[in-house]
């Protein structure tokens, strides 16, 4: 049963030493007059971990999760935003930011996000003219390159049939598609029979109880000398202590064979081809632009769900009373749609980059990543131009449960042991227990290519069609980073890109904690510290404060 738990944990997440600097700028000389509005900022006391951490010694609620990342230290392991943004009153003006989100794409019209979407000051609607010659006709809201795709290939899966043997990555790609495909098959005929089970035992066990939905507390009462129904109570029972009730376990296990059938149907299958049935684009030839079309919500507004999820914790509207708070409170979201559900092309990425740089975002959410990367060095060119235009890219870690330092996750900005730019800020997620189990299981981890860790289990945000749904992953912690440093990017104008990765690492806080990295029985323990190269968690309430100190020293 245990094997069971961890098999669906595992589908629901692919459904998705610097801290002693900091408090040495902290303790440094007050550059100007000490009435200033930045002085009394930069010269608030940091947030610090308790000695006592909290102890989470009930059962947390929906209403409390929901609203977890955004706390402070002294509950949650949550960023400090209410300290934040009570430092920022005394600041009078802030300048709009751009924030571009590659990804899914982007419910546009919802009631949270509507007022925070991009609009092109350069383009005129629906006119069938490219007004601002950027090679994007109508780009309105931003560009969607994958056209009407859904869903993809994995890139081992592109690798692989082609057939190219010189390739380097053609043997691995190999040996990882036959794995994944067995795997795979392996899994949907054991949800195949686990749900048969779970049929026939809801049957049985609905006319028992007279209900159509039941819990464990229901099933527990049933007293009877049927050995078959006896075992059918013992079976479910299991079940339900771990699931809730039997209207989850039945929705979760639909959540298992639709995964492991995507996965056969499109992920692993050596005749799907849908960019050259579909988008009839080239993935090879980076110098034709402008395919796919400006529907940024995508051809299904189900599909857009992660990307609206996503663009919800950055920035949905603030203290308007509907739905969520998003991280930053004077942005615009550009969607880029270049995520389909499988893998990325490089060729949409390094393009989509690009588009959100030359169309103002000064910081860019990549909440994606795969194995495979056979234009990589397209995609590090197009994050080096990023830089070159102090735009700034948060990126999630990834979602594999490993030590990215030893197996490389794509993108990221390390070639050769050597950072490429410094412009690149990569997110590994937090749960909400403030103990050993505070590294979200499933997140990837590495002292050289994990900057920090931010909140990515149970988060509450935007989903298509006016609705707010629960995700996690390390895609959802990216984008509180990123909604951070948009925030910091429109108080504190004149901090380059560079200082505001810079500002996020070196103003979080380090817990004195042995935590659990991986989800395997024989996992060990590991000083927090040791994850990340900044070895932190990421503070808003300080990152506002040290901002406000650098600030100061860069005035004339």
């Amino acid at each position: 049963m245990h094997q069971l738990f961890f098999r669906l944990n595992r589908i629901n997440i692919l459904q998705m030493n610097i801290r002693k600097p900091f408090l040495l700028a902290f303790s440094g000389a007050i550059l100007v007059g000490c009435a200033s509005p930045l002085s009394k900022i930069a010269s608030a006391s940091p947030d610090v971990v308790p000695d006592m951490l909290p102890k989470q010694t009930e059962k947390i609620s929906d209403d409390q999760l929901k609203v977890w990342p955004h706390k402070d230290l002294t509950s949650f392991p949550g960023i400090g935003l209410s300290g934040a943004y009570e430092l920022l009153k005394g600041i009078k003006t802030s300048n709009k930011v751009v924030v571009g989100v590659i990804d899914s794409g982007i419910d546009i019209n919802h009631e949270d996000l509507k007022n925070v979407i991009w609009v092109n000051p350069n383009e005129i609607p629906n006119n069938n003219i490219d007004d601002d010659k950027n090679g994007y006709v109508d780009d309105i809201h931003g560009w969607n390159f994958l056209g009407d795709i859904n869903q993809e290939n994995m890139e081992l899966t592109r690798i692989y049939k082609s057939g190219d043997k010189s390739n380097p990555d053609y043997q691995r790609a190999k040996t990882e598609y036959e794995k994944q495909y067995e795997e795979a098959f392996a899994e949907k005929e054991y949800f195949e029979q686990l749900n048969q089970m779970v049929l026939s035992a809801d049957d049985i066990l609905k006319k028992e109880l007279k209900k159509d939905k039941y819990t464990s507390d229901d099933v527990a009462k049933i007293q009877t000398t049927d050995n078959m129904l006896a075992q059918y109570v013992e079976f479910m029972q299991q079940l339900l202590e771990r699931v809730g009730d039997s209207e989850a376990i039945k929705e979760e296990l639909k959540g298992a064979l639709n995964h492991y059938s995507t996965k056969l149907n499109y992920y692993l299958n050596l005749e799907f081809s849908p960019r050259k049935d579909i988008l009839k684009d080239d993935e090879n030839d980076f110098s034709k632009i402008g395919y796919g079309n400006n529907n940024v919500i995508g051809p299904d507004l189900e599909g857009a769900l992660h990307g609206t999820h996503v663009a919800g914790i950055i920035g949905a509207q603030r203290a308007n009373n509907v739905g969520m708070d998003g991280v930053a409170d004077n942005i615009a979201i550009m969607a880029v749609r270049a995520v389909p559900d499988g893998d990325e092309y490089d060729k949409d990425i390094a393009l989509a980059i690009r588009y959100a740089v030359d169309n103002g975002a000064k910081v860019i959410n990549t909440s994606f990543g795969k194995g495979f990367s056979p234009h990589k060095d397209k995609v590090y060119e197009a994050i080096k131009y990023a830089a070159s235009k102090d735009v700034l890219i948060v990126n999630a870690a990834g979602n594999d449960s490993k030590d990215i330092d030893v197996e490389q996750t794509y993108p990221n900005d390390e070639v050769e042991l050597k950072e490429i730019s410094d412009n690149f800020l990569t997110v590994g997620a937090l749960n909400y227990e403030f103990n050993d189990k505070l590294i979200a299981s499933f997140s990837n981890y590495g002292k050289r290519n994990v900057d920090v860790f931010a909140p990515g289990v149970k988060i509450w945000a935007t989903a298509p069609g006016n609705s707010y749904k629960f995700l996690q992953g390390t895609s959802m912690a990216s984008p509180e980073v990123a909604g951070l440093a948009a925030l910091i990017r429109s108080y504190f104008p004149n901090l380059t890109a560079s200082q505001v990765k810079k500002v996020i690492m070196q103003s979080g806080v380090t817990p004195k904690l042995q935590v659990y990295v991986g989800e395997t029985e024989d996992r060990k323990k590991v000083d927090f510290s040791e994850l990340s190269s900044a070895g932190t968690m990421v503070n808003a309430r300080n990152a506002v404060i040290l901002a406000a100190k650098m600030s100061q020293g860069k005035k004339k």
